[in-house]
């Protein structure tokens, strides 16, 4: 029992999450079914895949506004190159140069964002605010403001297969969170990427080279992103310029719920899962209510607020804040 608590104590998003769960389970008698449980692991694992990747980022003390725009600009990859006339002979493996051509433009401009970060010393924010509209332009000047549809039907499949009990698209997710808790709690990549956010003049001393440190970083974000647009688009069987709009503020939300701290040095991947399922949770049994959406931004901004206004206050050290 002390144990747990203890467990609570440090990861209190999921007591929430409990609160919220029980909350539903009597308010909708359909909330409680296993087949609703599936739907919120596959809603929410687009944004999930994007969170793992921002908890790295924040915590290194960096910020990425770009992922909705990687996430469009990769899902219109892959639904429009594996119709390309040149891979029409191709069957199912012409999913493969569309697959890797939407992944590696995520690499791509994940290493970009860090390596502008990296040489120019600019601020994370805007260096990735001006990419945000940046890629979003690329992605309707690509697909001329037109929506792509699948052409191939095993790519559509996928993204409302199973794997046993589970769908496919969730098991992608959970093994994703995983691999990416072990790289952080496991590695010394993820002791790095605690101190280069907890003190970064400390770990250059401590001969971490940061530069390199924070673009890989970047660069596994952007992966998650072009894999998050592919499984987006996957479920839907097509694309859309717009698509992943709004998703960075999402993301960073879920990420700072589960403990993620903005200016660095401390989160893990058990918080950050716990933020994702809260805000699914949220949306979905509001959703069962038939409570209109946009409630659902008003009580995760109040949330959001109250978790940032208690932060300070248990991290101010005794030091008076600025009053205006």
């Amino acid at each position: 029992m002390n144990r747990t608590l203890r467990w609570l104590s440090r990861n209190p998003i999921w007591g929430f999450i409990l609160l919220i769960f029980v909350f539903f389970s009597l308010a909708n008698p359909f909330f409680f079914d296993l087949q609703n449980f599936e739907n919120i692991l596959v809603q929410t694992s687009t944004i999930g895949l994007i969170a793992l990747g921002m908890t790295l980022v924040m915590i290194n003390g960096n910020i990425d506004l770009s992922v909705g725009g990687i996430v469009a600009l990769s899902a219109s990859l892959v639904v429009d190159i594996q119709g390309w006339e040149i891979f029409a002979g191709w069957g199912d493996w012409q999913l493969v140069p569309a697959v890797a051509a939407a992944l590696l433009a995520g690499v791509a401009l994940g290493a970009l964002n860090g390596l502008i970060v990296w040489w120019t010393g600019v601020d994370a924010f805007i260096v990735t605010l001006g990419a945000m509209l940046g890629i979003r332009g690329i992605v309707f000047v690509y697909t001329k403001e037109q929506s792509f549809y699948a052409t191939n039907f095993a790519f559509s499949d996928f993204g409302s297969s199973n794997i046993g009990p589970l769908p496919t698209l969730a098991v992608v997710f959970l093994a994703c969170a995983l691999l990416v808790h072990w790289l952080l709690s496991q590695t010394v990549h993820g002791r790095n990427t605690y101190a280069v956010g907890g003190n970064r003049q400390a770990a250059v001393n401590a001969g971490i080279r940061i530069g390199p440190h924070m673009m890989v970083n970047f660069i596994i974000l952007g992966f998650l992103a072009a894999l998050a647009g592919m499984t987006l688009a996957s479920q839907m069987g097509a694309s859309t310029p717009t698509l992943g709009q709004d998703y960075e503020l999402w993301v960073i939300t879920a990420v700072v719920l589960g403990g993620t701290k903005l200016t660095g040095g401390a989160g893990n991947i058990v918080g950050t899962l716990g933020g994702v399922l809260a805000i699914g949770i949220l949306r979905n049994g509001m959703n069962l209510m038939q409570v209109p959406a946009f409630y659902v931004l008003v009580i995760l901004g109040v949330i959001l607020i109250a978790v940032l206004f208690l932060d300070r206050q248990l991290n101010r050290k005794g030091q008076e804040g600025y009053r205006l």
